[in-house]
């Protein structure tokens, strides 16, 4: 599968999750940082988001520490939470 149907079929993955804060946290990360990614770091998220939703959040708000898998640049850009649009 070539790179552009990767992202894509990710990017619609990562915005239907189940729930609107799931969606948000995984969705707004993918549409802030994908576009960056090299084939390596597509495989990570690829790999990230077959995990259940509620262990991703937890991962990136800090109230679980992540797997040693996990560690690593992607991580520590979810955690930074700051791809997330907020409404003000």
């Amino acid at each position: 599968m070539d790179r552009e149907h990767r992202l894509k079929r990710l990017r619609f993955r990562a915005w239907h999750r189940g729930t609107k804060e799931a969606d948000l946290l995984i969705g707004g990360f993918f549409d802030t940082y994908a576009a960056g990614w090299d084939d390596e770091a597509i495989a990570r998220f690829e790999a990230l988001i077959e995990e259940e939703d509620v262990e991703i959040m937890a991962w990136a708000i800090g109230t679980v520490t992540p797997p040693a898998h996990y560690e690593g640049p992607m991580m520590q850009a979810l955690q930074a939470l700051d791809y997330i649009p907020v409404a003000r």
